[in-house]
């Protein structure tokens, strides 16, 4: 397996932190190929629905440059007029009534992200490559040839030398235990939470929603009820621990804690995302196997929610679509990412060799129903135009592809990998420097899961790019199989946070990589 091959195989692996067994890997499909017609339909149907507000903007536009040209004598005779027509001042007045009322009714409420934490682990964590062969080697469970592998994985990878395992394993022998797991869990956790109230002020009391996801580590107490005992939340908090989605987990829970914002008024939501290594560590000899203890490290972020309306002054994003697709009515795709025994009883995820196949197709769904939510009318005419010749006139004819870098300004991609990181620059057309909070998370912290999509933007915001008005696209896999995209929108001149994770090191980067 050459290096490509091995990159691309620990990006598909979206879902966790365990062992994974691989038949064989495959690029992703070019997405100029075919567009399916049905997902487009079911974008548009979104449109659809805001019509009503579409129709109504122009009309008051139009009845107010009207009024605006008006003068006294324009008035008295209105006046005249409707004192001899109260009908039809009744009737003018109940279409008024009725359609602020359905304004009002249909309207979505906002959810603002008032700020976001990411978990910085102590230096004493840090597992550079001479200290993780040392370590891989000290343990006695690899021979020649899978030490071997692991490094030339390491050096093909994208991580960099001050990426972070769990204290667990720097020790000889590792100190594998449910306790050591916890520890790890309670470490990222609370370190993320510590950092996201110091930062907002925010009482954990005035919490009502709690969202916890991660998807190998489902202790019981819950990681949530962790939180609650730790924070002592409010006995009527609305609390949810999600397991086993994957990478992509992360924008569920967004989308949970949204949903349930809509519903309960005038409180905060909390979403926790992170991974547990502790207990998934692969200590074998089969190579496609090792390959997640070369990619995966520890990492964890806290995100504030809100539906009050005056937080909207003090928040830095405002929530503006969740798209998410699930393709798990496949068998193909149900399976493509599925965890089993291996032949010497040693639990694992076994990647199909549809995996990176399923993965395009998953993707192509998800930005066939995002593009009539975001993209100009212009882009979006085009792409219609040209399906329409395509089924109509020629079958041959490929589907225009939109360019949605005029729909946003930043992209934070899943850093699961070096391989899926460049097969999206190409598909979607990207330019280096909208992967590049990608690519730089991947170096510095490795694949840390559903939180990664969190440290990219802590990297946006530490360069200093985010702007009032700015489109942020967040996009993450998992199994099932999974796409998820999450858009969020710069409601001023955003500044990195006090203790970002990126705070001592961003002036090093970007960096040059070199596989």
């Amino acid at each position: 397996m050459d290096g490509a091959g091995e990159s691309r195989v620990g990006a598909g692996g979206g879902d966790g932190s365990v062992g994974v067994q691989i038949r064989q890997t495959r690029r992703l499909p070019d997405f100029l190929q075919s567009v399916n017609l049905k997902y487009v339909k079911l974008g548009y149907h979104y449109l659809i629905s805001n019509l009503l507000t579409l129709c109504l903007f122009p009309l008051a536009v139009v009845i107010s440059v009207e009024a605006s040209q008006m003068n006294p004598d324009d008035l008295k005779q209105l006046w005249i007029h409707l004192q001899y027509n109260l009908v039809s001042i009744i009737i003018c007045s109940a279409i008024l009534v009725f359609g602020l009322t359905v304004y009002v009714m249909t309207r979505p409420r906002p959810v603002y992200l008032v700020d976001f934490s990411c978990y910085l682990p102590p230096d004493h964590l840090k597992a550079p490559y001479a200290r993780f062969m040392e370590h891989s080697r000290l343990t006695g469970d690899f021979d020649d040839s899978a030490l071997e592998f692991q490094r030339k994985i390491l050096e093909r990878s994208g991580l960099g030398e001050d990426t972070y395992v769990p204290e667990a394993m720097h020790y000889v022998p590792p100190r594998i235990s449910m306790a050591a797991a916890r520890e790890e869990a309670e470490q990222v956790m609370f370190g993320a939470l510590d950092n996201l109230f110091a930062n907002t002020s925010v009482n954990p009391k005035d919490i009502g929603i709690l969202v916890v996801n991660c998807s190998l580590f489902n202790p019981t107490p819950s990681l949530s009820a962790m939180i609650v005992n730790k924070y002592k939340l409010r006995g009527n908090i609305r609390s949810y621990n999600l397991g086993g989605m994957g990478c992509s987990a992360g924008v569920i829970a967004v989308d949970l804690a949204k949903d349930m914002l809509l519903v309960h008024r005038n409180t905060y939501a909390v979403v926790v995302s992170t991974e547990n290594i502790t207990q998934n560590w692969y200590f074998g000899n089969k190579k496609s196997m090792l390959i997640p203890n070369c990619l995966f490290r520890v990492g964890g972020s806290a995100v504030l929610l809100s539906n009050k309306s005056r937080d909207k002054r003090r928040s830095k994003y405002r929530l503006v679509h969740v798209v998410r697709t699930h393709r798990g009515a496949d068998d193909k795709a149900f399976r493509c990412v599925y965890q089993e025994q291996d032949d010497t009883g040693r639990t694992g995820v076994s990647l199909s060799k549809d995996l990176m196949a399923i993965a395009g197709e998953t993707l192509k769904t998800n930005i066939t129903t995002l593009g009539p939510l975001v993209l100009p009318i212009s882009e979006q005419i085009l792409f219609f135009m040209t399906l329409v010749v395509k089924k109509l006139f020629n079958g041959k004819v490929k589907p225009y592809i939109p360019d949605f870098k005029l729909a946003f300004e930043h992209f934070c991609i899943h850093a699961g990998g070096r391989a899926v990181i460049d097969e999206l620059e190409k598909n979607l057309q990207l330019s280096p420097v909208h992967v590049e909070a990608s690519r730089m998370t991947l170096h510095r912290f490795g694949n840390t899961s559903s939180s990664s999509i969190w440290y990219e933007l802590a990297y946006i915001e530490a360069k200093g790019r985010m702007r009032r008005g700015n489109r942020v696209w967040q996009i993450a896999f998992g199994s099932g199989f999974k796409c998820n995209s999450a858009i969020w929108e710069a409601l001023r001149h955003v500044k990195p946070s006090n203790n970002s994770p990126w705070e001592d090191c961003i002036d090093k980067y970007p960096v040059t990589l070199s596989y």
